[in-house]
């Protein structure tokens, strides 16, 4: 079955770009919101949550205090990928945080709902 892509944009309350930027591109700010444990090596990211969960991520695109791409290993669909990208609102002077993924069309609830609970984790995490 085909995958769809998702977008989603979450406002941030963050003072400095360099929270939210440490937040979506270090294995360290990953930790404190996204996995229970993450390892780099060159461009392959290793994400675990409990005792078993581990998969691995190869990093396609970045750009620094813009944007972080992801494609997992695992996933047969070679165009898909999950993405954070950060972007200032001059208006409000807020930070937004979109989130692109690629899902199963009968899990895109459970995605959203999963995007979520990660996001207000990312919030407490980050003091925002």
């Amino acid at each position: 079955m085909k995958k769809e892509k998702i977008h989603i944009e979450y406002l941030l309350n963050a003072s400095t770009r360099s929270i939210i930027w440490n937040a979506i591109s270090t294995p360290i700010g990953l930790e404190d919101w996204f996995a229970d444990k993450v390892q780099m090596k060159d461009k392959t990211f290793t994400f675990c949550w409990g005792k078993s969960e581990v998969r691995k991520a190869e990093l396609i695109g970045t750009r620094i205090n813009s944007f972080v791409r992801f494609h997992w290993l695992d996933d047969e669909d070679e165009k898909s990928y999950f993405e954070f990208k950060m972007n200032f609102n001059e208006l409000t002077s807020d930070y937004v945080l979109e989130i692109t993924d690629f899902v199963d069309p009968e899990e895109k609830d459970d995605q959203f709902e999963l995007w979520n609970s990660q996001i207000d984790t990312l919030k407490r995490a980050c003091g925002m």
